[in-house]
């Protein structure tokens, strides 16, 4: 028998599916989209079925999104939480027994990715009767409630059993297909979580009930967007607001490897801080990060702030703020602002405006570029000759409660360095390296120091010297779980803002002697020294090899690296013109650095340019003709900030010889015909090693030589999309030679989707990026600051990277100045990566020393360089599960974003 509903005429859900699903036995439903009012219809009725409910529809995944059963549960997840379901209107009570259904198996839901049958138009559903019976419908219906109750809708339903056999055998084509995926555990907990949910409706109320970071994070786009935090981002993101919270403040030095996700770890932990406290944060970056800072922060965090580009502060939305003069720095429109560290290097009076404000917690990103001068083997025990950077955080560090300071290497070439990070902590009291008259503070025990936590140095069980070193600072009883430091903290009676026992050796009594002997025998040196205590380091390789005991899954998921062009193959070889036009560029350099004082940058710049990309060396040849005899050659805006020195007037103007050089460097290139060996090494792994089919990412630190292998390929290979990510306005589509502008976001969603196989990135695509869809990476060129080198890699060695394996392949020219170094760095320092987890950042120093022809400086950078890591792997303990994810009270969105809408007046 066949009846005909139409929602114009009665009430389809009651009519058609209230009735027939009172006390039904199974129901079988092809429901369409996918979305979280999938489970609103039918109420008090689809809970009374008393068999199997079984939900088969339609998402936006990609079959490639499902290729394994982690990266499937993160595509769901993904897609449920587009949905929103946190801000619908909830009958709390159904939801709970929506969750007991799943969590118990009665409801199933499995959902199929859009590409396998195109979106799913066809809705249809079988319902096994109370009595036995089984009847079938079809219609336009979804499943929400919208579509039963608000929507003008169409259904037809058929009870014989060809149309019953029918329906049951679509449904189950689709339920039983490879692709289809099931429910993930995430969206059943998230439905139990809603049910619970309560918001809590000002900061006031957040901090009164104390109810921490989930609170404030789970349901801010990393979470409901993205993928949530990793437990090592959780751990240091706890740690950081929990000592906050405590009259000392926090003070650490996060060190992950890069890759690991420093910056969401410090932007949220910022956050968290400025909510606690009603006084301003205050973030310093490099210029070239400031842009990301203040990205992340808004997209992950959904956060307003601000970033000071040199003259006005920049809002959110771009929107610039009228300046009156230096003293505008101070009064940032929003509760976190963003600085340029080059502030304060070049010496501008703009810090002594920073410094007249009390702030919540400052943080340094690339902390290590605050140095010292003075550094060498043998003078560390002279005082510290510090940069401008230096003696600024260590000032600031006064007028601040909180001090994070990152970097991925603490130690660059000398242990002194990871020492001078923590005194800048140590300035607003005794937690970091204890009192004044410290051990730990001293400049003439430093050496000392380091040589008994790294085992170089012992002292007698008995000397009086060992007590000295304990007891300043003496590890607080709430970090350390050792049985007897909390009994002779309560035995000196310690506050929890003391860290100096003032007793000397002679008043101990025998039971304390006793326990400071046993502190002693079980690793003191080794375990609770200020320089674990306060660095916060864990490593790619530990976090992929163990496991989380409550999951029996890694830390984080292993992703394999074959590094292809370490021998000759990556050398390519130039010839004819291509290699008289660098030979020329080497001549220049050379000839320039004679006149030329300092600013080893400058000298060699268009070494650097011509290293990326010939068509790079050519435009920076032409711009310096037209641009050093006119005034002057600007900055690059690629290149970091230094101190300056060197006099303008030096490089203002260059000399008949230098001019020359140029002139003929710039026509050797611009009368070769020949093609970069470069192009054609890049052509061969996308046809010759299917790298095209993988999916790739291409990178060069250069925008222009970007732009020319984007619009080369694009004409190499019919129809294929070329995409162009790089800073500003720069991105774009190459498709057969034709250009379209696109924004950075467009280019994003469109890698994830699948519908981009080639990406080219300056390095303004190796932070921030996920490209878990890409399988390969080629460097056309190799930075000379080889952080990025890393950092790049991290776009694609990343959780949820569908492949096991990914492969890299970095290029360089025979007998270049890369080739060169890359020959003393592979020679001189082998598994250098293992130690550090990538390589020093003054290594950069060794490029340009090559370059210069300073071969014996450059061997002597190298082999300064430890060969051991000072510390071994002892930061590696600071990962453990910490459960956001089931958090109910969460703070009204939209009071915490009026919240950081307040400035700093």
């Amino acid at each position: 028998m066949i009846n005909r509903y139409s929602s114009r005429r009665e009430s389809v859900s009651e009519s058609l599916l209230n009735k027939h699903l009172l006390n039904a036995k199974s129901y079988d439903r092809i429901a369409g989209y996918f979305r979280s009012s999938i489970f609103e219809v039918a109420g008090e009725a689809i809970e009374s079925v008393t068999g199997k409910i079984r939900v088969v529809c339609n998402s936006d995944l990609q079959s490639e999104d499902v290729k394994t059963a982690k990266l499937a549960s993160n595509s769901i997840r993904k897609e449920w939480c587009e949905g929103k379901p946190e801000e619908r209107v909830l009958i709390k009570e159904r939801y709970y027994r929506l969750y007991e259904n799943l969590k118990s198996g009665k409801i199933e839901v499995r959902a199929l990715p859009s590409d396998k049958f195109g979106l799913i138009h066809g809705k249809a559903g079988v319902i096994t009767l109370e009595d036995g019976k089984k009847t079938a419908f079809l219609g336009s219906i979804n499943e929400s409630k919208s579509a039963w109750e608000l929507n003008y809708e169409l259904a037809w339903e058929d009870n014989s059993d060809e149309a019953v056999k029918w329906v049951q055998e679509e449904f189950d084509a689709l339920w039983n297909d490879i692709c289809a995926i099931p429910l993930s555990e995430f969206v059943i907990e998230d439905i139990k979580r809603i049910a619970d949910r309560t918001e809590l409706k000002s900061v006031e109320d957040w901090r009164r009930l104390d109810k921490g970071p989930p609170a404030i994070a789970v349901e801010s786009p990393v979470y409901r967007e993205q993928l949530g935090l990793w437990e090592h981002q959780k751990y240091f993101v706890d740690l950081a607001y929990k000592e906050h919270r405590t009259p000392y403040g926090a003070r650490y030095i996060l060190a992950d490897q890069v890759g690991l996700g420093k910056t969401i770890q410090l932007a949220l932990s910022a956050q968290l801080m400025a909510l606690y406290s009603d006084k301003p944060v205050l973030i310093m970056a490099p210029k070239t990060l400031i842009w990301q800072w203040q990205d992340e922060l808004k997209t992950l965090l959904d956060l307003p702030i601000a970033v000071w580009d040199g003259r006005n502060w920049v809002d959110e939305n771009g929107l610039k703020y009228p300046n009156r003069g230096s003293q505008d720095i101070v009064k940032c429109p929003r509760r976190i602002g963003i600085i340029s560290q080059g502030l304060i290097t070049s010496g501008s009076s703009v810090q002594d405006y920073l410094l007249s404000k009390e702030y919540a917690c400052v943080i340094v990103d690339e902390a290590h570029r605050s140095r010292r001068r003075n550094l060498g083997i043998g003078k560390e025990h002279l005082a510290p000759d510090m940069n401008n950077l230096y003696k600024f955080l260590m000032k600031i560090s006064l007028n601040t409660h909180s001090m994070l300071l990152a970097t991925a290497t603490p130690i660059q070439l000398y242990p002194i360095e990871l020492w001078d990070l923590l005194n800048i902590l140590s300035q607003k009291n005794d937690s970091v390296l204890g009192s004044l008259s410290s051990y730990w503070r001293k400049t003439s025990k430093l050496s000392e120091g380091l040589e008994l936590i790294t085992g170089k140095r012992s002292i007698p069980f008995f000397d009086p010297e060992n007590w000295e070193w304990v007891r300043n600072p003496f590890p607080p009883s709430h970090e350390n779980p050792h049985f007897n430091v909390l009994r002779l903290s309560d035995s000196f009676n310690l506050r929890t803002d003391q860290f100096v026992i003032s007793k000397s050796l002679m008043e101990l009594s025998p039971i304390e002697r006793s326990m400071i002997g046993f502190i002693l025998s079980t690793g003191f040196y080794q375990k609770h020294n200020p320089y674990i205590r306060h660095v916060i380091r864990r490593e790619r390789s530990y976090l992929e090899d163990t496991l989380d005991p409550t999951t029996g899954e890694p830390y984080l998921q292993k992703i394999d690296v074959q590094l292809h062009g370490e021998g000759d193959e990556g050398a390519l070889v130039l010839t004819g013109y291509m290699k008289q036009a660098y030979e020329l560029a080497e001549e220049f350099c050379n000839l320039l650095s004679k006149r030329v004082h300092g600013a080893g940058f400058f000298k060699t710049l268009l070494l650097k340019r011509i290293g990326s990309s010939l068509e790079a060396g050519k435009n920076t040849g032409y711009k310096m003709l037209q641009e050093w005899g006119n005034g002057g050659l600007e900055l690059y805006e690629e290149e970091d900030e230094t101190e300056k020195d060197y006099s303008e007037s030096d490089i203002k103007n260059l000399t008949a010889g230098e001019h020359e050089l140029l002139k003929r460097f710039v026509y050797a290139l611009d009368s070769n015909e020949a093609t970069d060996p470069k192009y054609y090494k890049t052509v061969e792994l996308l046809k010759d090693y299917k790298w095209l089919n993988k999916g790739v990412i291409i990178f060069s630190q250069y925008l222009d030589t970007a732009r020319w292998v984007a619009q080369k390929l694009s004409k190499e290979f019919d129809s294929v999309p070329i995409a162009l990510y790089a800073g500003g306005t720069e991105s774009g589509v190459y498709l057969d030679g034709v250009y379209s502008r696109k924004t950075k976001e467009e280019i994003k969603i469109g890698v994830k989707k699948h519908e981009f196989k080639v990406l080219v990135g300056t390095d303004a695509a190796s932070e921030g990026l996920n490209l878990q869809t890409l399988a390969t990476l080629i460097n056309l060129d190799l930075p000379w600051n080889p952080t990025r080198l890393e950092q790049r890699k991290g776009r694609i060695q990343r959780i949820g990277q569908i492949n096991p394996t990914v492969y890299i392949f970095n290029m360089r020219y025979k007998d270049s100045v890369e080739d060169r170094v890359h020959e003393l760095l592979s020679t001189r320092l082998k598994g250098i990566t293992e130690i550090f987890g990538q390589l020093p950042d003054v290594l950069e120093d060794v490029w340009i020393q090559v370059a210069l022809g300073e071969q014996k400086e450059a061997e002597k950078i190298i082999d300064n360089v430890p060969k051991v890591h000072p510390f071994e792997n002892r930061y590696n303990m600071g990962v453990e599960h910490i459960d956001w994810e089931t958090c109910s009270n969460v703070l009204s969105k939209r009071e915490k974003r009026e919240y950081f809408l307040n400035s700093w007046d």
